[in-house]
């Protein structure tokens, strides 16, 4: 990790949020060309979500735990940094970035794993949040994991230029291959020497202020390059490999030649120096001469031109045309030969391909001519019938020439009415990456047409090729063709809901948030029916949620926003995007103050709410206006009262929703929600739809989630949880065991969870009759079972809870029953005379009191130690906190007893168990729990002796001593008097302390 600026929390966030903004503004045309700055975006898109849901976990930035505020600086120094290596991505010329591009992926490398490493520092922090905490650790182990690579053409061209930069002499055919590859590497088309040069000219630009001499030798070497492929331009001669009649294959004369680019001439012109030269070829020469400051000068004799004028050679054009038209006539009655024959062979296929490509090319005046031979139709004919037999190669060479063809109306209109589309779909996939090229460039010839547009969106997966090819960075210029096609069916209205369908969401969006009023509503119920992947509801969430919040407030747009944020709603990452568009208030203004809303309106609303809510620590402080929070306002009276109207209403649907979301209040306001609750006498109704057999299984398992998440006070656990419903609960928690597979659903796990948390009300007020009820019913045996059984670890949480509070109630039932006198009379006085008391029956060493080997107050006999011992390695703090409490009711703080019950738990495992623990984990609640214990078990001297040349435990305990809390401090300083590491601070307590372990 670097170094921060000394900045504050609050500032750090302001340069965070600084930069993220910085990468937003995307106003290049290569901003998305390059892998690594489009890989590392990603990473921040999500490291924005996770920091601003970890912001909020604080009312204010100086509120923050000391490791978030350190990670938070240095996070906004790292970002800053790694913004700059992306802005030259973005801002400079590819052909700056290929010369750069190793150096600038290390250096964005380096920026993303500080900036995991720094994320690392958050997690412990984080216990309390163990959703945002795992979020937090993947993307920071990602991070740090992260290797960042230029693709194979991007090393080779990076290499290629760093050649050119020491100033060696390379030769024509090397330059050509140079420009080829580059061509290939920045997707442009080799015929497009516009952008080559336009990218050439920027690099100029980038270079103005460099130092560096091999970056303007790269400059320089690449102008004369791009010189010299402009001047010698790859013109094909009129030389045909195939067999033909004499008298038809007449060889172009001399006279037909350029004597500058050795081809047949197309339009041959006449200097004043009676010289013949092509009109094009020539007047570049006279280009070049005024360039470099010379006279114009005939090619051929060197004579100085006084005129530049350009005569036609009439004559000689006349002759070259016959030649042509003879030749071209005869070529093409061969290829119709070849192409009718029923099982042609390839290599004559081929050739005839490559003629007609040829022709269509250099002559297409003669495009008429090979159409009305009935061409295209067999071209058509050749791709439907042969296509599997041919090969991709000729598959190529056809598509080639079909795409010639296509320049020609009467042709093109053949082509559609063959179908070619489909055959150009199909080649979409072709193994060759050149009849992918041709079958994608057929397809954009086509698609300037409106109406083929959407005939062309309605073929069976051609918007699904078209956009995967438009990704697709390792073929940049298939790339770059199939964004051009898609952009031309994204101008079709018909055409949005079919791309948004194949995953190219970027017209929706735009005439979502750009579009009338009308079209914005049209726009947001295609999204709200619209099956959506979770990156397309994140990206419609963060482009488009202020609109759709927007279209809240609006009558006619109410109920298309309503379902488009419900679907955006489903993804629990989206909660935190939608909170900021201030959706909330808009709802709980639909749900509680608008009285025109429909009840499938009120519906959307709340199930909208409760998918937001579902996770706490991102909505509780928004505010809906100033009268408070909305947190504040739904847990109120008024819009309690709104709930609980869906509560009872007769629609199921409506119900669910209802239901759910007051769980989840509950989860959240246990004792504000009870409060809420009284006056309406609620209790007794969420009992009774526990009980209805006609409530749906979702009902009951909110019930009952309900009813526990809730406080009650000693006489609301007496009238709610009397013995029928008791037995009740623990009936449906063995039938929820029985029925249940080793996975269970998310209703019969929320049911589990409500019913145990009722059974952990009910073991918080003991009182006797409540006793019997406990081991009438085996509860400390429930709950047991329920840590063994496969569940969430609140399940696992609240069991352990519950034996707690059984094991304490045994405890001090057995303290209050060893405190009665003992009888006397006859007993006595035979003992005063024999000297010897009469055996007394075995006590159980934890209590020490006879407890039966079916006690439901006792751990050891109900055997739940292990169980317990096992939760110490669970993966949720809060789990292993609820299992070291439980634990800890075992160790009677007496001087009689202490030695006997660590000796009990030692062969139960529970010392060492709770040793390992405390050496691994880190400052905390858990920490603390575990030391209470280790302090009292090492009382006992035999243990302090056993346990003090255990240098793992000394280390913890010095360390838990130096920075710990308080009573951990306290705890610690006794622990290690007792194993001899320090001295007492008190003799007399030392002392004590020893004697009570013997």
């Amino acid at each position: 990790m670097t170094s921060s600026l000394p900045l504050s929390t609050a500032e750090a966030i302001e340069s965070i949020n600084r930069s993220l903004s910085d990468l937003s503004n995307r106003t290049t045309n290569n901003q998305d060309f390059f892998e690594n700055p489009r890989h590392f975006c990603g990473y921040v898109t999500r490291l924005q979500l996770l920091l601003n849901t970890l912001v909020r976990t604080s009312s204010s930035p100086d509120a923050l735990p000391p490791p978030v505020q350190t990670a938070l600086k240095g996070i906004a120094g790292d970002l800053a940094n790694a913004v700059e290596t992306v802005l030259v991505y973005r801002n400079k010329s590819k052909i700056f970035v290929l010369i750069n591009c190793i150096s600038l992926s290390d250096a964005l490398q380096q920026r993303t794993i500080a900036i995991g490493a720094w994320l690392a520092l958050t997690e412990n922090s984080l216990q309390d949040h163990p959703e945002l905490r795992k979020k937090i650790a993947d993307l920071s182990r990602e991070m740090k994991e992260i290797l960042f690579k230029v693709t194979e053409n991007e090393e080779r061209m990076h290499f290629t230029l760093q050649k050119e930069g020491e100033g060696r002499e390379t030769t024509k055919a090397v330059q050509s291959a140079i420009i080829m590859d580059l061509l290939r590497t920045l997707g442009i088309e080799s015929d497009n020497l516009t952008e080559l040069r336009e990218q050439i000219k920027q690099l100029r630009t980038d270079l103005a202020r460099s130092s560096s001499i091999s970056e303007r030798r790269i400059l320089s070497s690449l102008q004369r390059i791009l010189e010299s492929w402009c001047i010698v331009a790859d013109l094909s001669s009129f030389n045909y490999d195939i067999e033909m009649e004499d008298d038809v294959n007449i060889s172009p004369f001399k006279s037909f030649l350029c004597p500058l680019t050795k081809d047949v001439m197309k339009e041959p012109v006449v200097l004043e120096s009676s010289q013949t030269y092509e009109r094009k070829a020539i007047e570049y020469w006279f280009q070049r001469c005024l360039e470099d400051y010379r006279d114009p000068t005939c090619p051929v004799t060197g004579q100085v031109l006084k005129s530049l004028e350009l005569k036609p050679n009439i004559g000689l054009a006349g002759a070259i045309e016959e030649w042509i038209n003879r030749n071209v006539d005869f070529q093409v009655k061969k290829a119709v030969e070849v192409l009718c024959e029923v099982n042609p062979q390839v290599d004559s296929v081929e050739r005839v391909l490559d003629i007609l490509y040829k022709i269509l090319e250099e002559y297409p005046f003669s495009r008429y001519r090979v159409r009305n031979s009935g061409v295209v139709l067999l071209l058509v004919k050749l791709l439907r019938n042969s296509s599997k037999n041919i090969g991709t190669l000729l598959r190529s060479k056809a598509l080639m020439a079909l795409l010639s063809m296509a320049k020609d109306e009467e042709s093109k209109k053949i082509m559609l009415d063959e179908g070619i589309s489909r055959l150009a779909i199909h080649s979409l996939i072709g193994s060759s990456e050149k009849e992918r090229e041709y079958a994608v460039k057929l397809l954009l010839e086509f698609s300037s047409d409106r109406a083929y547009c959407i005939s062309l969106a309605l073929e069976k997966g051609a918007l699904v090729l078209l956009t995967s090819m438009a990704g697709n960075l390792v073929h940049p210029a298939l790339s770059n063709l199939a964004e051009e096609v898609l952009k031309n069916l994204e101008k079709v209205e018909d055409n949005v809901e079919l791309l948004a369908a194949a995953g190219r969401f970027e017209p929706l969006i735009s005439r979502l948030c750009e579009g009338s009023d009308d079209v914005k509503i049209e726009m947001a119920y295609m999204v709200g029916k619209m099956t959506l992947t979770n990156i397309s509801r994140e990206q419609i969430a963060r482009q488009c949620a202020k609109v759709l919040v927007e279209l809240l407030y609006k009558s006619v747009g109410r109920a298309a926003s309503l379902q488009a944020l419900y679907n955006l709603s489903v993804l629990e990452d989206n909660a935190t995007v939608l909170v900021d568009s201030a959706v909330l208030p808009a709802l709980m203004n639909i749900l509680f103050k608008n009285q025109d809303a429909s009840p499938e309106l009120n519906e959307l609303a709340a199930a909208t709410i409760a998918n937001i809510v579902s996770n706490p620590g991102h909505w509780e402080l928004a505010s809906t206006d100033k009268k408070g929070s909305v947190a504040t306002h739904i847990k109120s009276r008024d819009g309690m009262k709104s709930i609980f109207m869906f509560l009872e209403h007769p629609e199921v649907e409506h119900r669910v929703h209802a239901f759910r979301l007051t769980r989840i209040l509950s989860e959240c306001f246990g004792q504000d929600l009870a409060d809420e609750l009284k006056p309406f006498y609620k209790l007794s109704f969420f009992k009774e739809k526990l009980l209805d057999d006609q409530s749906t299984h979702g009902e009951k398992s909110d019930s009952a989630c309900i009813l526990a998440n809730i406080q009650l006070s000693e006489e609301e656990v007496k009238t709610v949880l009397e013995a029928n419903f008791i037995k009740w609960i623990v009936t449906n928690l063995k039938n929820q065991q029985r029925s249940s597979n080793a996975r269970l659903s998310r209703q019969v796990s929320s049911m589990v969870e409500g019913l145990v948390g009722l059974l952990l009300h009910f073991t918080k007020s003991l009182n006797p009759p409540s006793l019997t009820v406990a081991r009438e019913q085996s509860l400390m045996t429930v709950f047991c079972e329920q840590l063994s059984f496969p569940s969430k670890p609140r399940v696992k949480q609240l069991a352990a809870l519950g034996l707690k509070n059984l094991s304490e109630a045994g405890r001090l039932l057995s303290a209050a029953e060893s405190g009665k006198p003992k009888p006397r009379g006859v007993c006595a006085a035979l003992v005063a005379m024999c000297g010897r008391p009469p055996p007394e029956p075995s006590t159980c060493p934890i209590h020490n009191a006879h407890c039966e080997d079916d006690s439901q107050l006792c751990l050891l006999k109900s055997n739940c130690i292990r169980p317990l011992v096992d939760l110490l390695t669970d993966e949720d703090t809060s789990v292993q906190i609820a299992a070291v409490e439980a634990l800890s009711t075992l160790i009677v703080d007496t001087s009689k007893n202490l030695k006997r019950a660590v000796d009990q738990l030692h062969q139960q495992g529970v010392v060492d168990a709770v040793i390992d623990l405390f050496t691994e984990i880190r400052p905390g609640v858990l920490q603390e729990r575990a030391l209470w214990m280790i302090e009292r078990i090492l009382r006992v001297e035999g243990h302090s002796q056993q346990y003090s040349l255990n240098q793992s435990l000394v280390r913890a305990l010095v360390e838990a001593f130096k920075h710990g809390n308080a009573n951990a401090k306290m705890h610690s300083q006794e622990a290690l008097t007792n194993l001899k590491q320090i001295s007492g601070v008190s003799r007399r307590d030392s002392s004590q302390a020893r004697s009570q372990g013997r």
